[in-house]
């Protein structure tokens, strides 16, 4: 199958530039912005880079485009272990080092579960409809984002400037990860293609950044929202297996973002800052 050198080209610039666009926002609005971080951005690009890789094979596409919630799903996992890891890690890294100890371990663990279930996946695809297991990893990451919204205990926004460097890092490594998911897919690995187009590129970028200009207590307070408002790039996944084959990748890629934006990002975008904001309220009196 060739390979669109332009799809994957695109779909970087466009990863790297919605990517440092998006993640800016926390440092001025605080952790409750978080889920604007997880609304449809480098998704986008990247479904219609994997369209675009797959000749417009519909299967193919399907099968890229259901792994997309068990990408999600598993950058719920790595957003909670950066609640997790710091309390078990502070007693084996100095507190300099342990931004790093923990963004080593958080990779690790996700790209882990990343083989096994890209494995688990390929192995029961022919008997178990991709969707089905999509609309399960949809349903299991919103279950974990909201209980870690509702447990939040504080969500304070920056008070120092995060480098330009940074910055450039988060789109470097988010359009690094898209234009890789594009080629893979081009290759006709579908599967794995799904998998890695939800890499968590920005979040961990993000996670450092934050860290590292603002202290622990920045990051962490945002995980909840980022848990929460990442369920919108699933619901973007499965509904462009409906959307794309009737309009195209491009009309169709805007159709399925207001789609997953105004029925799921905004409803819960509005519970999630309700519901921090209440909770800082009372941590205040």
């Amino acid at each position: 199958m060739a390979l669109d050198s332009g799809g994957i080209l695109l779909s970087s610039v466009m990863a790297g530039v919605v990517a440092i666009l998006a993640t800016v926002l926390i440092e001025r609005r605080g952790g409750a912005i978080g889920g604007i971080i997880t609304l449809p951005t480098t998704i986008v690009p990247a479904s219609i880079g994997i369209w675009i890789g797959v000749s417009g094979d519909s299967e193919l596409f399907t099968a890229a485009m259901a792994m997309v919630p068990i990408g999600m799903l598993l950058n719920v996992l790595f957003l909670g272990s950066w609640r997790l890891l710091p309390r078990i890690l502070e007693d084996y890294f100095s507190e300099g080092l342990l931004v790093y100890g923990v963004a080593s371990f958080s990779v690790i663990l996700w790209i882990f579960f990343a083989g096994i279930s890209t494995y688990t996946v390929e192995a029961v695809s022919s008997h178990v409809s991709p969707i089905v297991i999509g609309i399960s990893a949809v349903f299991l990451a919103f279950i974990l984002g909201f209980f870690a919204v509702s447990k939040i205990d504080f969500a304070p926004s920056g008070s120092n400037s995060v480098s330009f460097f940074s910055i450039l890092s988060r789109g470097l490594a988010a359009g690094g990860a898209i234009g890789l998911s594009v080629w893979i897919a081009g290759l006709g690995l579908p599967f794995i293609s799904g998998v890695v187009s939800v890499f968590p590129a920005i979040f961990l970028t993000t996670m450092v950044s934050l860290w590292l200009a603002q202290g622990r207590a920045v990051p962490v307070g945002a995980t909840g929202p980022m848990m929460l408002g990442s369920v919108s790039v699933s619901i973007y996944g499965l509904v462009s297996i409906a959307i794309f084959p009737l309009f195209g990748p491009w009309v169709g890629s805007v159709i399925v973002w207001f789609t997953s934006v105004l029925l799921y990002s905004v409803p819960v975008g509005v519970w999630t800052w309700r519901t921090i904001d209440a909770g800082q309220g009372d941590g205040a009196t």
